[in-house]
């Protein structure tokens, strides 16, 4: 059975961008006879609103999208991203880092990857007791994921995409990413991955910007045992001038449509449908 789900941070309103890749995971599950369901990223409370959420709920229900078994939300599950941490701490594969971004950026060897500057490695190997000391009198610090060391552990890895075909793990792609701070309980990669394991998705369909973090949650899953589910990395949709749409860029919202009278039809329309229908056969079918 096909397992999908729409995992939306509420730090903003949705937009045209959001709602193709809700209805890929949503038709997906439809077509499949499987379910749908619907996740909040609400892990970073400085930038999440309640309000924000509410405007997800109702956006997608006007849309005509639904969704079973409720709503997860990651603020409610952090117990869960701890025991992840520890499990991976015990396997050797977490340090804290000191360095701020300013630090990274800095760095004349820092190497650039798929989104910019790599960390560059440099409290890799810090001596254990420098490290204790530093967190000790109160230094900000990242909990960095050793992606060389889990590279180590699991050996050659792969992934299966439905638009690209089967992909292989690069661990230097995105270098030793934070998966939390001092004042964040856990990061993107290491909640994204363990509630897709904990959940039972079995397709993630997520935009082709996203591919690079894939590299690194393969990675989690392997060292941490957890099931690896099937990839549909779509295009994404972008503006008149080709540009990807953004919240930061206050890109036309569903809700500014809906308020300025667009039917639910006409912005499904917009959000490409019609070539969403043309990929289920493939979305559906079991990977060779």
């Amino acid at each position: 059975m096909i397992v999908t789900r729409f995992a939306p941070s509420p730090t903003g309103y949705l937009h045209l961008g959001h709602l193709h890749s809700a209805l890929i995971g949503w038709l997906a599950a439809r077509e499949g006879q499987g379910r749908f369901l619907l996740r909040i990223e609400d892990i970073d409370p400085a930038r999440c609103r309640p309000e924000f959420e509410q405007a997800i709920v109702e956006d997608l229900h006007w849309a005509g999208i639904d969704w079973a078994d409720g709503i997860r939300r990651q603020s409610e599950h952090l117990a869960d991203y701890r025991a992840g941490l520890d499990r991976l701490a015990a396997l050797g594969l977490v340090y804290p880092c000191f360095c701020s971004r300013k630090d990274i950026a800095a760095a004349i060897a820092a190497p650039h990857g798929a989104e910019g500057p790599l960390y560059p490695g440099t409290c890799r190997n810090l001596p254990r007791a420098v490290a204790a000391e530093r967190q000790a009198r109160g230094a900000p610090y990242a909990l960095r994921f050793h992606s060389r060391r889990a590279a180590e552990i699991s050996g050659p890895l792969t992934f299966h995409d439905h638009v690209q075909g089967v992909i292989g793990v690069d661990p230097d792609l995105l270098g030793d990413v934070v998966l939390a701070r001092r004042d964040a309980p856990a990061s993107y990669h290491l909640c994204v991955t363990l509630d897709d394991h904990l959940q039972g998705v079995t397709l993630v369909t997520r935009g082709v910007d996203l591919l690079p973090a894939t590299h690194v949650h393969r990675l989690l899953q392997a060292v941490l045992g957890l099931a690896v589910p099937h990839y549909c990395h779509h295009l994404l949709v972008t503006n008149d001038a080709g540009q990807r749409l953004a919240k930061r860029d206050k890109a036309l919202s569903l809700r500014a449509m809906r308020e300025g009278g667009m039917s639910a039809a006409a912005v499904r329309t917009l959000a490409g449908i019609d070539r969403i229908y043309k990929m289920l056969p493939k979305l559906t079918k079991p990977a060779s």
